[in-house]
């Protein structure tokens, strides 16, 4: 079969409005589990973020990592325990954490890639103070199931500042910052953060004109079993209807709520999609089609749409 290569010149051409609204624009990318656990899906996103990168876009990258403190904790004899979508961290679900997000899955994701030419550097919140944290209090929390109970999360943190210099200083000298989620206080504590809720504290703080969720979902569902119910556009205020509604569920919520935060807090434009998909990433950064959903707040959607808000 012969290859059209008009076909290749017109998509680079389609691109080139894109490539020069984001040269040197900020984006913060976060990884999911899902995306982290197959080595060869890493690796596709890795050269992703790698062509990003080539075209003079700032990047920083945060990653959890859930499953797979998940299967530790179970391979340590443990059974880890998440309420809202949110992981309870006692002192031992607190050493996975650590193993896991700021030792092996940083280094895996380092690795990926510095096999595909970027000079990336590792990171947690808790160096050079980039972010700080309080221990979350026993709080009232409504389940998946509808039921609301008190819940102690243990060690878990509450951002309460981000310094986001030493991330600037890395992208400025054109390294990529590989932030895992954890954070400290001034005390030497060291705390479980929400790696949806870092991205999001992260890219306000650094003004990002994109956060960029890449997930094991296609986006948000309006029934998460039936992906013909992608929600493509939508602004928190959809979002808000939607949580109401009992349709995001699980870890989808944190994203929501984190994709609210950010595009009501000054992110231009937030997306969830599915990293696991080929070139998902570079779909949804240089196509008006995207892949997944794309949040905006109630200004930039207007200014999308081309809506006078005097109107």
């Amino acid at each position: 079969m012969s290859i059209d290569p008009s076909r290749g010149i017109a998509g680079l051409k389609g691109a080139l409005r894109y490539v020069r609204a984001y040269r040197d624009q900020t984006f913060v990318v976060k990884l999911g589990g899902d995306v982290l656990s197959d080595a060869e899906g890493l690796d596709q996103v890795a050269a992703q973020i790698a062509l990003l990168s080539s075209l003079g876009i700032r990047l920083v990258v945060v990653h959890g990592g859930g499953p797979q403190a998940s299967a530790l904790t179970r391979r340590l004899g443990g059974e880890p325990r998440l309420v809202a979508g949110r992981r309870v961290t006692d002192d031992q679900a607190l050493e996975v954490v650590k193993m896991v997000y700021a030792g092996v899955l940083n280094i895996d994701v380092l690795s990926a890639l510095r096999s595909h030419h970027v000079q990336a550097v590792g990171l947690s919140g808790v160096d050079a103070d980039l972010l700080t944290a309080v221990r979350r209090p026993p709080v009232r929390v409504t389940n998946d199931g509808g039921v609301t109970e008190t819940v102690d999360y243990g060690h878990v943190g509450d951002i309460t500042g981000a310094d986001p210099r030493a991330l600037e200083t890395l992208m400025s000298a054109r390294f990529v910052p590989v932030v895992a989620s954890l954070a400290g206080d001034a005390h030497g504590n060291v705390y479980n953060v929400n790696a949806d809720t870092v991205s999001e504290v992260l890219a306000t703080a650094l003004h990002a004109q994109k956060l960029i969720f890449l997930t094991g979902a296609p986006g948000v569902l309006r029934d998460r079993n039936d992906p013909s119910t992608l929600v493509a556009f939508a602004d928190p205020d959809d979002l808000t209807e939607l949580m109401a509604s009992g349709a995001l569920v699980g870890g989808m919520r944190p994203k929501v709520e984190a994709c609210i935060r950010a595009a009501t807090g000054g992110v231009e434009r937030t997306h969830i999609i599915d990293g696991r998909v080929p070139d998902a990433l570079l779909l949804e950064v240089f196509t008006g089609a995207g892949t997944g959903t794309m949040i905006v707040g109630r200004k930039e959607k207007a200014t999308y749409l081309g809506v006078d808000l005097a109107e």
